[in-house]
């Protein structure tokens, strides 16, 4: 029954990308445009380009973004109800400055048609600059060497790089490159789809971003001298501004003549030469973007300037020098080393830059699902981010950790806002926003999703635990963890039990599986809020011991209550969390077991993903699930249960979820290795792995997966290197894949970074920096220290026989209950038998 598919262990063209270890290469320019598009996309964090050729064309998709720089509009729901999201948030695509067109003998340099001699596009991870070398002969037989670079600076944000140089290899031309800043925003070949000023959705899916039918970017002002042009804008809706500036620099043997000019839409400087055999033309062109959700534009043009000027005076090589200091920096704290797994190798290193491109510098936004890749859920942060993304970033870059996590402090006044607008004390977070609005129009799989309360509460009390900040615990982390108990809290209730106890019942809500939704005690919803309020009341207690003044300041703002400690205590106790007793299993929610089970085995590819072939009403009938729910909970709060419970839970959830969300693979692969399926764990993390390198999931051109991405990293630490943190505390239980040699790490607790290193016969431990630090591994205690340890290992771990996963456990089987549980699949309603029923519910009745 199960959808796990045997991902190849490089899945990936070689002749088109072929192998290296550091960098992203592409041997051709062919293949889907949007796929590669976001592949060689670069990015800060803040500003992001997609990877489009310097030419303009031929491009699936143009883009680049801003962090959080978007428009608003009104959500229009055909049915509507009190509290329903009301405003809709988009990302928009800012005016593109990658353009750098090349004519030679008047004849444009288009790569879709070109003659091309040698051609290579790479982008490195350790500078973070998409190059391109070509030669290409012109129609009139001429040879021309083209060589561009673009680099987005992670040490200044602002600021873009790039150059393009053009060499005469034989004969002589006339050559014209016209660089320019182009809104395509509001000019774009398929605008005018709509006619009422709302924006256009893919109805075909959801998960793509929105059209505009109106003008989205209003011009203020434009302005140019010599070297320089600068325009600004804003927002229709939003009232966002912004200015883009953009300096030119060129060299050449030759005599060059230059023409600038600004519009309200378009920056261009032209460049002209007559060039002989061996001459050459060089441009360098410097962008800055500055926005602001209300700043002036006249104030972003004198920052730009600001940028601007800097680099003017240092050139680019110092830009480009600080840009690899920079990144040598992350490698040294965050790679992950593969030996003798190449395409493994190249695969992570690519997913951990993204993350990098994703987080760097973001800066007190949020992370959104794509990052500054593409359009993708039109630039939204949801939860994705404090449990896939911060992880790696609090053990890693806890600098960026605490940027991410101060996102969600400025976002508390809405969270409080929509508390209230749901009758909840406390706060809310939104599952799906920019502003801090909730920004999703479909309630059952969005705005019920309270859960994203425990994860946002999870990821403040694992940063404090493993970085020791405790002025950012004292100052923002307890002002979260108060207001999120509180509205678990009141959101609860309390049932009698027949033995006279009671009980705590979170009822009405969808946990990470979409596929299920608006239920009664969702497994995952309750442990984490179990989490979260138990945490709350230890960091108030712990506020109060450490300083009285800041714990008398936040009692007054927050109107807080000591009575109030008790209570989440008492909530957390009580809280409900059903098992079933003939399967052994957690439920992941309190009906799930009375549905008819789904039959993946025999459900076609093309039905996949359910959300896009059935009407959600057939798929929450049925058990079948959309991403691991159950299994997340048994990773995040991995103490609270046995060995025994994770394996059964892992084994009847598994062979139900169909991996529809890019999520689910890597917490399948951390908690299949930990429970021994170990051949399953390798699958699910190649599955993960190569979401984007190899368009697994067959949407990468909407923007990378970021959070898979961040769950990649997971899978390696948690999964395979068994890394698990509790509280303050280390341990570790190793499960290296049979055909991997070696697996390193470092890791960053408490300002001390160490480097862990696993194969088969031992796991050794040494600190690179900081004091040194206890861990544990299989219970044996051990301190890192500058000489190194290394614990002897008897094994990988159990290893467990993955036929169990192939149907789902105590299918056709009479429960306690008398019940039988059946399999079956929707049919086609245009072809009835299309899609055939694997286990007849007479023949199954029979056989019991």
């Amino acid at each position: 029954m199960s959808r796990r598919r045997s991902v190849p262990a490089d899945p990936v063209d070689r002749t088109h990308l072929p192998l290296d270890e550091w960098r992203l290469v592409e041997s051709r320019p062919n293949g889907d445009l949007g796929h590669l598009e976001t592949l060689f996309a670069t990015a800060n964090g803040y500003l992001g380009m997609r990877g489009t050729p310097e030419e303009g064309r031929d491009v699936d998709s143009h883009g680049t973004f801003l962090n959080g720089f978007h428009e608003t509009w009104q959500i229009n729901h055909a049915e509507s109800a009190f509290g329903f999201a009301r405003t809709g948030q988009t990302m928009i695509s800012v005016p593109d400055s990658s353009v750098m067109k090349l004519y030679v003998d008047d004849e444009p340099l288009l790569l879709s048609i070109a003659d091309l001699v040698e051609y290579e596009r790479w982008i490195d991870f350790r500078d973070g600059v998409l190059r391109r070398e070509l030669i290409w002969r012109t129609p009139a037989g001429k040879r021309v060497r083209v060589s561009s670079s673009r680099m987005v600076s992670f040490a200044q944000r602002h600021l873009a790089l790039m150059t393009l140089r053009v060499e005469m290899l034989d004969g002589d031309a006339p050559i014209a490159i016209s660089s320019q800043i182009l809104n395509r925003e509001d000019f774009r070949d398929d605008f005018g789809a709509g006619v009422d000023g709302s924006p256009v959705t893919d109805k075909a899916d959801p998960r793509r971003t929105t059209d505009f039918t109106h003008r989205v970017l209003e011009p203020l002002q434009d302005w140019h001298s010599d070297r320089r042009m600068l325009l600004g804008y804003r927002v229709a809706n939003s009232g966002m501004t912004l200015a883009i500036g953009a300096d030119h620099e060129v060299e050449s043997d030759a005599l060059v003549e230059q023409l600038v000019d600004t519009t309200a839409d378009l920056g261009r400087q032209v460049v002209r030469a007559e060039l002989g055999q061996g001459q050459a033309l060089t441009v360098r062109k410097a962008v800055a973007y500055h926005s602001s959700r209300s700043v002036p534009h006249r104030e972003l043009f004198d920052r730009c300037r600001r940028t601007l000027d800097r680099v003017r005076g240092a050139g680019f090589d110092a830009q480009h020098e600080e840009q690899r200091e920079y990144l040598a920096d992350f490698w040294r704290s965050s790679d992950v080393e593969l030996p003798g797994q190449p395409a493994a190798q190249q695969a992570t290193r690519w997913c951990l830059f993204q993350l990098a491109q994703a987080a760097a510098r973001s800066d007190q936004w949020g992370i959104p699902a794509k990052g500054v890749t593409g359009s993708g859920y039109e630039g939204h942060y949801f939860w994705d981010s404090e449990i896939y993304v911060v992880p790696f970033l609090t053990f890693t870059q806890p600098r960026w950790a605490r940027n991410a996590l101060r996102f969600r402090t400025n976002l508390l006044p809405k969270a409080r806002e929509r508390a209230r607008e749901l009758n909840q004390r406390g706060a809310l977070y939104p599952w799906r926003t920019i502003n801090g609005d909730e920004a999703s129009a479909y309630y059952a799989a969005g705005t019920a999703q309270y859960h994203i309360d425990a994860d946002v509460a999870y990821a403040f009390a694992q940063y404090a635990d493993v970085t020791g900040d405790l002025d950012f615990q004292h100052r923002d982390g307890v002002q979260v963890l108060v207001e999120t108990a509180r509205m678990w809290a009141d959101l609860g209730f309390w049932r009698l039990r027949t033995d006279g106890g009671a009980s705590f019942h979170i009822n009405g809500v969808t946990g990470p599986d979409e596929y299920t939704t608006v239920v009664n005690n969702n497994m995952f919803t309750n442990v984490m809020a179990r989490f979260n309020l138990r945490r709350a009341a230890r960091a108030v207690r712990e506020l109060r011991e450490a300083d009285a003044s800041a714990y008398d300041v936040l009692r007054v703002e927050l109107g807080l209550d000591e009575m109030e400690l008790e209570q989440w205590e008492d909530c957390a106790e009580g809280m409900h969390v059903a098992k079933d007793s003939s399967l052994g299993i957690h439920l992941q929610e309190d009906r799930f077991l009375e549905r008819e089970i789904w039959d993946l085995s025999s459900t076609p590819e093309e039905a996949f993903p359910l959300l896009l072939n059935f009407h959600p009403l057939v798929i929450y009938r049925f058990q079948v699930l959309k991403q691991a729910d159950v299994v997340l909970a048994l990773f995040l709060r991995g103490s609270e249960f046995t060995a025994e419970e994770k394996r059964a839970d892992f084994e009847y959830y598994d062979p139900i979820t169909t991996g529809d969300s890019s999520l689910s693979a890597v917490v399948q692969s951390i908690m299949a290795a930990e429970v021994g399926h170990q051949k399953a764990a390798l699958d699910y993390f190649r599955a993960g792995l190569f979401v984007d390198l190899g368009n697994l999931h067959h949407n990468t051109s909407d923007g990378v997966h970021i959070a898979s991405a961040g769950g990649v990293w997971n899978a390696l630490v948690h999964g395979f290197g068994g890394m698990r943190h509790d509280e303050g505390r280390l341990s570790f239980d190793p499960r290296l894949p049979a055909d991997w040699p070696e697996l390193s790490f470092p890791l960053t607790v408490r300002a001390s970074r160490f480097r862990v290193r696993l194969v088969r016969e031992e796991i050794s431990f040494t600190l690179e920096s900081g004091d040194e630090i206890e861990v544990t591994v299989r219970g044996e205690a051990v301190t890192v220290g500058a000489a190194g340890v290394s614990v002897a290992l008897a094994d990988q771990g159990p290893l467990l026989d993955d036929a169990v996963l192939a149907r789902p456990v105590g299918l056709g089987d009479e429960r306690a209950d008398g019940s039988i549980m059946t399999s079956f699949v929707p049919t086609d309603p245009d072809d009835p038998w299309a899609y055939p029923v694997a286990d007849d519910p007479d023949d199954i009745i029979e056989r019991s």
